[in-house]
């Protein structure tokens, strides 16, 4: 383990990687975070007529075009780089927001969502693939200060996206058409960014992926082709990553909770707190603004301490808070409900993506974080659809509760683990 001294090594944030992947990660986020948050919901159920459930069903499909792709886009990025395959794969962002424009059924949409997953899916193998590769190249490899930041980029653009939304339409004559302009205007944005990013980070990559490539035993460096390089990855991965069985199920329900609120949350608000568009604005203000603003002292923090602390305390947090706010309806505590959810996330995303940093092996990266996203995004398939069932068959607060309970289950597994992983390796 590293002594006090190296633990204060930190990777830049200044870094023209960190800041172009910041840009990045905002501006799709507050696409993705204005669509699914502020403006499908409600424009699928109001203007198209249709069921809490399709909605559901169409955020699955966004999910599930993101995860399905994850893994592969991270294979992809080893070998051909940052730049292209953000570029090639966020132009499909444009696609889904142009059919979003002129759809008006629940069919088009939810191919639209299928595509805007498929566009997003390489953004979060690059972006923890690049900071790992970053971390590596310093003395501690400390990376949860640089988690924190991509982190609040993330929550930043979810977060910002909804309010502007929600300003257009309180002041826009409540028009959806000119929202859609808007976020077809970003995603046009984003592509120009990605172009910008560097086809490689250092001279690790390109080196280990041409080694892993070429044919062992030929004198003349033949290189595989794609289907024996993808075998030989397989293999190596088999070889190198060696965690806790509990860690899958885990990757699973830390995104899982969230989906079953993704969908649901506006509603919610709408339904039964009887909130204003603008009031709604201040709860999201409430709630990620505090994680936004909490997030890299955090990281710095779980970087200098570790991140089985923070992880335990959040999980808690989250649940009691997320249970607290499916009971409560006087709007006071239902900002102090917001706020204690903002605060759980705050501990638990740069400690999460810090923690999973550490299972990662140096061998094929890429593919690894996108294997590891893959599994814990697909609880974000699963979950909008089992909260829309949720929501029409049981009761509106019943996706909250049921995120809490996940959260007490994340609890308890992340105590399995932490222990497994200190007695395999000797510590206790």
């Amino acid at each position: 383990m590293p002594g006090k001294v190296e633990q204060r090594a930190h990777i830049k944030l200044a870094s023209p990687f960190i800041i172009e992947m910041w840009v990045i990660i905002f501006l799709v986020e507050f696409v993705k975070g204005s669509l699914l948050v502020a403006l499908l919901p409600v424009y699928m159920e109001n203007i198209l007529g249709l069921s809490v459930t399709v909605v559901g069903f169409a955020f699955a499909l966004q999910y599930l075009g993101d995860n399905l792709f994850r893994s592969p886009s991270g294979w992809v990025m080893e070998r051909i780089g940052y730049r292209w395959t953000m570029t090639s794969a966020l132009l499909l962002i444009l696609v889904a927001v142009g059919l979003i424009i002129y759809a008006k059924d629940a069919v088009l949409l939810s191919v639209a969502c299928l595509i805007l997953g498929i566009g997003t899916s390489p953004l979060w193998p690059c972006v923890m693939t690049g900071v790992t590769e970053l971390a590596g190249s310093t003395k501690s490899g400390s990376s949860g200060a640089a988690m924190g930041a991509v982190e609040m980029a993330s929550l930043a653009g979810t977060g910002v996206g909804p309010i502007i939304v929600n300003f257009l339409m309180d002041h826009g004559g409540h028009s959806y058409r000119t929202a859609f302009f808007v976020l077809f205007g970003c995603a046009v944005l984003v592509v120009i960014v990605a172009l910008l990013l560097p086809t490689r980070i250092g001279a690790h990559t390109p080196h280990a992926v041409r080694d892993m490539d070429i044919e062992p035993g030929t004198g003349s460096g033949k290189r595989l082709n794609p289907l024996q390089s993808l075998k030989r990855t397989i293999s190596q991965i088999r070889n190198s990553l060696n965690v806790s069985r509990w860690l899958y199920p885990a990757l699973f329900l830390q995104a899982f909770a969230i989906g079953l609120m993704t969908p649901v949350v506006t509603l919610f608000a709408r339904s039964e707190l009887h909130v204003t568009p603008n009031q709604f604005s201040l709860l999201l203000i409430a709630g990620g603004g505090i994680t936004v603003l909490a997030l890299i002292p955090a990281g710095r923090l779980v970087d200098k301490i570790g991140t089985t602390l923070f992880l335990n305390i959040g999980f808690l947090l989250a649940a009691g808070s997320m249970a607290f706010f499916s009971m409560v309806r006087w709007l006071p505590l239902v900002f102090v409900a917001v706020a204690l959810v903002g605060v759980s996330y705050a501990l638990i995303l740069p400690a999460w993506n810090a923690f999973l940093a550490k299972q990662v092996p140096k061998g094929e990266r890429g593919t690894v974080w996108g294997l590891f996203l893959t599994l814990q995004g697909s609880g974000m398939v699963a979950g909008p659809v089992i909260s829309g069932k949720l929501w029409d068959t049981v009761g509106h607060g019943v996706p909250f509760l049921a995120s809490a309970c996940v959260m007490l289950l994340l609890f308890g597994l992340h105590l399995l683990i932490v222990h497994r992983t200190k007695r395999r390796t000797g510590t206790i």
